[in-house]
């Protein structure tokens, strides 16, 4: 695989969710915010939130920590990528990336009380779980499924060199007359 395919791939998947997020979260403050939680199937429904922690909405108000540690992710998963040739893992690489990504954007785009102070848009509310958006569920979905599939594809094999003492093309030796 090129590396123009590789990043091409990593790009469009990256987009993909970061297009589905913002769609999805901009529904949610237009149609959700301020109402009653809508029931929408057996313990889901859709009940805006917004969350200035991490996960499960623990360390509410550290954005600034959170971004730095989502931006070392990115890092990371681009270094890891360079090496990566399978289609799906690139995909699932784009997909973490987008994730991370989406929510950072909010905390930049939704900060009112400073910089990265945004709480970001959840409203996935399966009852059970804490709530969530489409972000959260690319950096969960993808980061188990880039994990089961060994986080690495295999490596093209690289040309080996011969060992120092072994005959170069120039040295093999010609067909001599033998002596008689």
């Amino acid at each position: 695989m090129t590396a123009t395919r590789r990043w091409l791939t990593v790009a469009g998947a990256v987009a993909g969710v970061l297009v589905l997020d913002h769609l999805s979260k901009r529904w949610a403050v237009d149609r959700l915010r301020g109402q009653a939680p809508v029931d929408v199937l057996w313990t889901l429904r859709f009940n805006y939130a917004e969350n200035t922690g991490m996960a499960f909405s623990k360390g509410s108000g550290s954005g600034r920590f959170i971004a730095l540690v989502v931006v070392a992710i990115v890092v990371v998963l681009v270094v890891v990528a360079r090496r990566m040739t399978s289609p799906v893992q690139l995909v699932l690489v784009g997909v973490v990336i987008g994730g991370a990504l989406g929510n950072l954007l909010d905390r930049i785009f939704r900060a009112q009380a400073g910089f990265l102070t945004g709480g970001v848009v959840d409203f996935i509310d399966l009852q059970w779980w804490p709530i969530f958006n489409v972000a959260d569920a690319a950096v969960v979905v993808g980061g188990v499924a880039l994990a089961l599939t060994g986080l690495r594809a295999p490596e093209e094999p690289e040309e080996q060199e011969p060992p120092p003492d072994a005959p170069g093309p120039d040295d093999v030796p010609q067909d001599e007359p033998s002596p008689r």
